[in-house]
């Protein structure tokens, strides 16, 4: 009980800090938002930035498989990528493989489907092609 606690106000805090980032975004302060956006990904999720603007999808395929984060954080995470897309052609193309390897995980190995993420998946194949 004491771990699901811990998780869900971690997640209620990156809620905020979501919401915080995409306010910035409407604002304008892209750059700021961006600086948020790393500094979330390294803090909250341990996942360095080159990672996920890695060319190579291998990186962050492993980075995801030996992150060993649970359920409710890998959705989460799929929340903090699936708001970048749109950003930029150039973004959309690093964010949008990730992100589908994302929701492939939380399918299959944590057997969790969401109607949300199916048609999220749907709508990033046309970043994917």
């Amino acid at each position: 009980m004491y771990r699901r606690d811990l998780i869900t106000a971690e997640i209620q805090r990156l809620a905020q800090v979501l919401s915080k980032i995409m306010g910035l975004k409407l604002d304008g302060n892209f750059k700021e938002a961006q600086i948020l956006f790393d500094e979330t990904l390294e803090n909250g999720f341990n996942l360095p930035s080159e990672i996920l603007v890695d060319q190579d999808i291998s990186v962050f395929k492993n980075w995801l498989h030996a992150s060993d984060l649970p359920p409710e954080k890998l959705d989460t995470l799929s929340e903090f990528l699936y708001y970048e897309l749109g950003v930029s052609a150039e973004r959309n193309q690093i964010i949008a493989p990730k992100l589908n390897l994302v929701y492939q995980y939380l399918s299959d190995q944590h057997k969790i489907v969401h109607l949300v993420n199916l048609h999220r998946q749907k709508t990033i194949q046309q970043y994917l092609s």
